[in-house]
Parts: C-alpha cells; structure tokens; sequence
C-alpha cells in the first residue's frame, strides 16, 4: 500500500512538472508561428501586392488575394490560441496568488505571535536564569537545544516570509504582463479581422466577376496547363537522356535494369545517402520568397470544374534575385526550354534539383556547386511585374514535392 501511494505521488509530481515545462515551450511554439505568419505576410504584401500599378488580370489577382486571405486568416487562428493560453495562464495565476496571499497571513500572523512569545518570555527571565534554573545538565542541555531550535525556527519562518513576499511579487508582475500580452493580442485581433472583411469583400467582387466568364477563365487556366504539361515533358525527357549518357560513358549499361536509373559510384552514393539524409532542412532556393503554387494536383478554389497539376513549387521573390542550390551537387545540365526561360539541373547522386524561368547563367554544365551558391538571376514578368522561380526535385525520374525536403516550405 505504501509503496502504491509513493507511485502516485512520484506519478503526480511527474506530471506536474512535465505541465509546468511544457506551457513556457506551447508559449513559445505559438509565438514562433505567429510571428512567422506576419513575416509571410509581409512577404505577400512584398512580392504580390507592391507592383499595383501593373496590368495583373483577375485571375492572377484572386490568387493573390487568396494567399494573403489564407494567411491572415491563419494569423487569427494562431492570435486567438495564444489569447486563450494566456487567458488559463492568467487564471492559473489569479489562483497561486490567492493561495499564497492567504498561505502569507497565516505566517505573518505565526511570526508576530512568535515574536510576541519571544518578548514576554525575556520580560519574565533571562535566558541565562532559564538555564541556571535547571533541575540537571541534562534538563540545561535540553532547554539550550530548544532555544536553538525556537531561534532558528524564527528565522526560518522570517525567510520563508521574504520568500514567499518576493514570490507574489514577481507573480503580480506576471500577471501585469500577461494581461497587457492578452489585450495587445486581442488588438492585432480585431486589427487583423477588419483587414480580412475588407479582403473577402475585394475577393468576392472579383470572384463575380470571374463567374460571369467562367468558360474563357477556364480555358485560359486550361491553356496554362497544357504549356505547363510541355514543358514538364522537356524536363523529364532531358533527365531520362542524360540518365542514360551517364551510364553509358562509366561503362555500365548492361548492369542497369532500366534507363530510368542512375548507376552511382561509391562517391555519388554517399552523396545521394547525405542528401536523403538532409530531408526536411534543406535551404529555400530563394534566399527570400513566397509559394504562390504547391506541388500536386488541385481543385481551382472558385471553378469547381477545373483540376491543376503542378510539378513543383512555384516560388515568387523579388526582381533580379538570384537562384540558389539547396545542396552540394555538380551541373548536369543547363537547358533553354521551348515556350519558356532556362533551366539549370544539378545532380545530387541520384536526386536532381531544378531551377527554371532563370534569365542569366552563373554556372555551366559540369560545374561543382555548394549549398546555397547563386546560380543564375530569376526572370521578372516584364506584364505584371512577378519574379518567380518554379523549383523541382526528382530521384532519378520520380517526381518529388519539395515542401517533403525544404525546410519549412
């Protein structure tokens, strides 16, 4: 039975502390994602909305205004969480400061009867008479013991005052601080909230105006996706090419079961072994962007009609930024693509990296590259003033999502 309550007792004060050390981290993990909510809204506001004087057709500006809507929509989410947590938080405290200032009192009034004892007791005899009055050495001996004990008690009793004084002090300043973090959130709220209402109404007259020519928008969306299509079978056609001129040139096309493979060298193995390893951390292609576009195949939010797939991730950033490798690797290829800007393929081992819709080279083919080394400027619309990078990673010739490998994509 003894032994069942030390268990829950060792249980309980687990938990206890695993709740106190886990509500400064959930603060924290809720303070990281809003704050980098505000930085992709900026970001959005940067790189889609600051050329408002160019032609943008309603398409392209219901995009837009979905990303930002999205966001903000996302700042409210996490802005409401934190709100709530600290609302706990500042109960939480309401109630240890009500216990400790009762707990207070109750030592307060404990010391100052003490003291009061202590008083009359001098005012009665001495100490020294108290132990000359004893009966034996043993009684003298245990009469100083007491006095020790009475003194150091007393003592114990004044820290343990200033402590707990201390204690309530630092909790009402918490608590100052936690109401003013609480009502500065529910501002940035109500800010926030205006902000999209205002957003959902420009969305919703666009949306209007979309719906009134669904059929045209939904060709051009169409049209789009074929010249997308082209261009992702030029990609995939150049990659399958140079699998197989690599495996011819090491002499080991016969001990390759298909061309959709690459035949590694030790080196190259170890390569593509620390680049699987790297999934989920490797640098963003851009040194400062956006996704407008994920990978997959969507649903268009407001043509329930028309499907997309995307290869990639399509990245805007601002005009003349360069690309960058997201890791070490060698240029496999630079490719001029028809209907489109250029191409630059690195090799990782048998993963390739690709960065497209780039004006100006910084490298060529065969070329070592390092992480995050520049590798060419990013072709800027000259129409509606976007620059956009459309990125791309394949093992071999299966197509992967990027956002599975850059860090926080």
């Amino acid at each position: 039975m003894k032994r069942f309550r030390l268990y829950i007792f060792l249980v309980f004060g687990f938990l206890t502390i695993a709740t106190v050390i886990a509500q400064p981290n959930k603060q924290r993990e809720l303070e990281e994602k809003r704050q980098s909510i505000l930085q992709e809204i900026k970001q959005i506001n940067s790189l889609l909305f600051k050329t408002q004087g160019r032609k943008k057709s309603i398409l392209t500006n219901v995009e837009d205004l979905n990303h930002r809507i999205t966001a903000r929509e996302n700042l409210i989410k996490v802005t409401n969480q934190q709100a709530n947590f600290l609302t706990r938080e500042i109960n939480d405290n309401l109630e240890k400061i009500d216990a400790l200032q009762k707990e207070l009192e109750e030592l307060k009034k404990d010391y100052a009867a003490m003291i009061n004892k202590s008083y009359k007791s001098k005012s009665q005899q001495s100490r020294i008479m108290f132990l000359l009055s004893s009966e034996n050495f043993l009684q003298a001996y245990k009469r100083l013991q007491y006095m020790k004990q009475y003194a150091k008690h007393r003592k114990e009793q004044g820290e343990s005052i200033k402590e707990k004084t201390t204690l309530l002090e630092t909790l009402n300043k918490d608590l100052t601080e936690q109401k003013d973090k609480k009502q500065a959130l529910i501002e940035e709220n109500r800010v926030a909230k205006t902000k999209l209402l205002n957003e959902k109404k420009d969305h919703q007259e666009l949306i209007r105006s979309l719906k009134k020519d669904e059929g045209k928008f939904s060709a051009q969306i169409r049209k789009k996706q074929r010249e997308a299509d082209a261009i992702d079978r030029q990609i995939e056609a150049l990659i399958k090419s140079a699998i197989a001129k690599s495996n011819k040139a090491s002499g080991t096309t016969k001990t390759v079961k298909t061309s959709a493979t690459f035949a590694l060298t030790a080196e190259a193995k170890a390569l593509a072994a620390s680049f699987t390893n790297n999934k989920g951390k490797l640098p963003w292609p851009v040194e400062k962007g956006v996704v407008v576009k994920r990978y997959g195949k969507q649903q268009h939010p407001q043509l329930p009609n028309v499907t997309t797939f995307n290869s990639g991730v399509e990245i805007a950033t601002e005009a003349n930024s360069k690309a960058r490798a997201v890791f070490k690797g060698e240029v496999l290829e630079i490719q001029q693509l028809r209907g489109a800007n250029k191409a630059v393929y690195i090799q990782h081992g048998s993963y390739i990296t690709v960065y497209n819709n780039l004006i100006s080279i910084k490298v060529k083919k065969g070329d070592k590259v390092s992480t995050k080394q520049e590798i060419g400027t990013i072709f800027t619309n000259p129409t509606t003033g976007k620059t956009t990078v459309k990125f791309l990673i394949y093992q071999n010739t299966k197509r992967m999502n990027p956002a599975d490998w850059v860090f926080r994509m």
